[in-house]
């Protein structure tokens, strides 16, 4: 039996977690998916409580959990607050005690969805890019950091880009491994050309490559023209492999090529211990929303297919992974759309009605 903690957070997090609940019942009646859920505070409802963004006490939950399903934290009501104590710092304390080291962000362009890229349709239809953003280490974590008072008055605001060898191979490895059951083919990107922290990420990559993954067909790219080139061609890229703060900016990018941030899910993994076992985050990448919290209007989707990514990652249910993509991308082609993703001629849901929405196509394509 899996134990599985809920954070669903600050402003739409706790509505698109709902939804999330009522599926993974689903799959608890229908397919035999054992799990006891659990579920705490974090982000400024635990400030609010607590004084802290994650308490202790949720971070043993966490630690004593199979996986984490996360909302959404912040917001304006938490703008003043001390930086170590904003909503934004539990994510931070999460990836790090949980030594989450490897994000892994997809950007899938639906069918149903090709018109609502930003995009030309022929540009993102058949889109498929995982991008894996290393997530524990570089400038977000890098010491010296801070702001500090210079003699003459003025400020000076520091944060360091730092990373080790054994940092850099192993979130390569996740990438040339997650290659090799697609298309084949990763690209690394970087700033070798102006960076030694980039110099050394370049080199380390093609070491992995080199000797353990020759196979593997790999291209090194700034990062500043990565991003270009998601815009001009993003279906010649399979696995993109970056550091934590370019990886942060490429998959929001990525993101928008598929149209709406509601729709992308991603997962946070460790390393997997003598067991087997990882610990492991799923979360929505859209924010918190909070102009639309409380009225029922999210996108449930993209926490959804999170859970998705658990069953296929956390819990070796591929079949049951596929399943649920497969009930999405149903929905969809049938016109069902929240506000962020609707068209001329769909049918436009709430929050809870596109969970029912989902619910009824997981019961039709299983036939239970």
């Amino acid at each position: 039996m899996y134990k599985i903690l809920i954070l669903p957070g600050d402003g739409i997090g706790p509505e698109v977690m709902g939804e999330v609940r009522r599926v993974i019942h689903w799959f608890t009646e229908k397919r035999g998916f054992s799990c006891v859920l659990e579920d705490d505070l974090v982000g400024g409802v635990s400030y609010d409580k607590h004084g802290v963004p994650v308490t202790d006490a949720a971070m043993a939950k966490a630690l004593a959990s199979d996986a984490v399903l996360f909302g959404a934290v912040g917001g304006p009501q938490w703008a003043k607050v001390s930086f170590d104590k904003r909503p934004e710092a539990a994510l931070l304390r999460l990836r790090k005690d949980l030594e989450l080291f490897a994000n892994l962000r997809p950007a899938l362009c639906f069918k149903p969805l090709v018109k609502a890229s930003s995009l030309k349709p022929e540009l993102v239809e058949g889109l498929d890019i995982m991008i894996v953003r290393e997530l524990t280490g570089g400038v977000y974590f890098g010491e010296p950091r801070g702001i500090e008072t210079l003699p003459d008055g003025t400020r000076r605001g520091v944060n360091t880009q730092v990373y080790a060898t054994e940092e850099i191979r192993r979130v390569a490895r996740v990438a040339f491994d997650l290659a090799g059951k697609r298309r084949g083919k990763v690209t690394s990107a970087e700033k070798s050309n102006v960076m030694e922290s980039g110099l050394l990420w370049r080199e380390e990559v093609q070491w992995v490559h080199d000797h353990e993954y020759p196979s593997i067909a790999l291209d090194h790219m700034l990062a500043d023209n990565c991003a270009m080139q998601l815009v001009r061609a993003p279906k010649q890229f399979d696995v993109i492999v970056t550091d934590n703060l370019f990886g942060d900016m490429l998959s929001d990018e990525a993101a928008m090529l598929t149209g709406s941030l509601g729709m992308l899910p991603s997962a946070s993994l460790g390393a997997a211990d003598k067991s087997g076992r990882a610990k492991a985050m799923y979360e929505p990448i859209h924010g918190s929303a909070p102009d639309i919290a409380g009225k029922g209007v999210a996108n449930p989707i993209a926490s959804i297919l999170s859970f998705a990514m658990a069953l296929r990652y956390s819990f070796n249910r591929g079949a049951d992974a596929d399943l649920l993509e497969q009930a999405v991308e149903k929905v969809l082609t049938d016109g069902i759309r929240t506000g962020d993703i609707m068209e001329p001629g769909a049918t436009k849901v709430g929050t809870a009605g596109m969970g029912d929405a989902i619910l009824q196509a997981l019961t039709a394509l299983s036939g239970k």
